[in-house]
């Protein structure tokens, strides 16, 4: 099986392409570079350009007109910059994916694999989220995801072409061999912030402590990255079993089924780990929230999946990768790579 992994060169893509090319699937790479790099595309079929150029997406499907499948990756995911540049983000994540589909559909491609997001999310009373949570994203990326998840589904409905969109939240780690991994020197998410201050031998510190959570710190859902791309692989394998007669578009959503809280995360890290890192509480930075988890019985059922990885693997892998990222990549910013996590 060949599959076209727009945004294959970026961490979630190159991530799903490495799970592929185990799993005996070929990945076809497109990717602009933005914020991919050029090294994640080694040893795979790469075409360099835009989702929204028609020619090239044909030139692709011309040289591989056996693509069973599309596992579309390709987005700005940065929050802060989305609401700073909405304009921006709406032509890259929606304006191009409609143009993307539009030549999918030209050129006779049946099956869509959309990398959504969990932050579209409203989440319950217990932060959890299933499928059937209200949808209310709260960054301009979130409703890029929202409204792209809508028009695929609206496509879908008429069109030949069938949709399958998984929502996910905070990935971490590197794939086992790692090839590719975070392209961010210093990302800014919790894990991250780990690494930083334990580099540093500076602590780590708890924004807010007094939310209503089972220890009053935030709650997030880190999930190893290779565990997202298992389940990309099986959504692959099982897609005309998910997805058939009138069933033309649905969602699965892929996490850890309990979240781990701040302090949780702090102490997971504090056990792989010499020495261990201090760790002090501060107030909530404007805008946080104490965050949601999802549910993923859907994903059992429907994919046969379920995490494998612990926390404290990811955070082995993270760390791993953080040694080993200058010298994978060859350079010492990462001011070309992505500047933090897809669905933080």
């Amino acid at each position: 099986m060949k599959v076209l992994i727009s945004g294959g060169a970026g961490y979630i893509g190159s991530t799903v392409g490495s799970a592929c090319l185990d799993a005996g699937i070929t990945p076809i790479v497109l990717d602009s570079l933005v914020t991919g790099r050029r090294e994640f595309t080694e040893g795979r079929a790469f075409y360099e350009g835009d989702i929204a150029d028609g020619a090239l997406v044909d030139r692709v499907f011309a040289e591989h007109p056996d693509i069973a499948a599309v596992v579309h990756c390709a987005a700005l995911i940065i929050v802060p910059d989305s609401v700073a540049d909405p304009v921006g983000y709406y032509r890259a994540n929606v304006s191009k994916s409609l143009e993307f589909v539009g030549h999918l559909l030209r050129n006779g491609c049946g099956r869509l694999l959309f990398s959504s997001s969990g932050s579209i999310y409203a989440a319950g009373e217990d932060f959890s989220v299933t499928e059937e949570s209200p949808i209310e994203p709260l960054s301009p990326y979130a409703r890029t995801k929202a409204v792209c998840e809508g028009l695929f589904a609206d496509i879908a409905a008429t069109q030949p072409i069938r949709v399958l969109s998984l929502r996910y939240f905070n990935p971490v780690g590197a794939d086992p061999e790692y090839r590719t991994g975070l392209q961010l020197r210093r990302p800014s998410h919790a894990v991250g912030k780990l690494i930083e201050a334990h580099t540093a031998g500076e602590p780590f510190r708890i924004t807010g402590t007094d939310w209503p959570t089972r220890d009053g710190s935030g709650i997030r859902d880190h999930i190893h990255v290779w565990d997202l791309a298992a389940a990309h692989v099986a959504a692959l394998r099982r897609f005309d079993d998910i997805l058939h007669g009138p069933t033309r578009s649905t969602v699965i959503n892929l996490g850890t089924g309990t979240g781990t809280t701040v302090r949780e995360l702090a102490d997971a890290f504090n056990s792989v780990v010499t020495p261990p890192v201090a760790v002090v509480e501060t107030g909530p930075r404007p805008g946080d929230a104490a965050g949601a988890f999802t549910r993923s019985d859907r994903a059992k059922r429907l994919l046969g999946w379920e995490p494998r990885h612990s926390i404290a693997d990811s955070i082995r892998s993270a760390l791993r990768w953080a040694e080993i990222r200058d010298e994978r990549l060859g350079d010492g910013d990462g001011e070309n790579g992505d500047r933090g996590l897809p669905h933080a």
